[in-house]
C-alpha cells in the first residue's frame, strides 16, 4: 500500500511539473488531473494508511481522556 500511494503521489506531480514545463494544448489537463488525482485519490489512501490501524477514541476530547492528561501533567510538575 506504502509504495502505491508513493508512485500516485509521483504521477500526479509529475503531471503537474508537466504541465507547467511542457507547452501542450493539454496543459492544463495535466495539471487538473494532477491535482484531482493529489485530493481525491492519493491523500484518502494515505489518510487511511496512516490511520487503519489506530483507535480514534485515543484522539477524542472525553472526560477520561482530560482526566489521564492532568495527571500525567501533575506527574510531569512534581519532577
Amino acid at each position: 500500500m506504502k509504495y502505491i500511494i508513493i508512485l500516485l503521489f509521483l504521477v500526479s506531480f509529475g503531471s503537474i511539473l508537466a504541465g507547467y514545463l511542457m507547452d501542450l494544448d493539454c496543459s492544463e489537463k495535466l495539471i487538473g488531473f494532477g491535482v484531482t488525482g493529489l485530493f481525491f485519490i492519493v491523500f484518502p489512501l494515505f489518510s487511511y494508511y496512516r490511520w487503519k490501524d489506530k483507535d480514534v477514541k485515543d484522539y477524542i476530547l472525553t472526560k477520561e481522556n482530560l482526566d489521564k492528561m492532568r495527571e500525567r501533567e501533575g506527574d510531569t510538575r512534581q519532577k
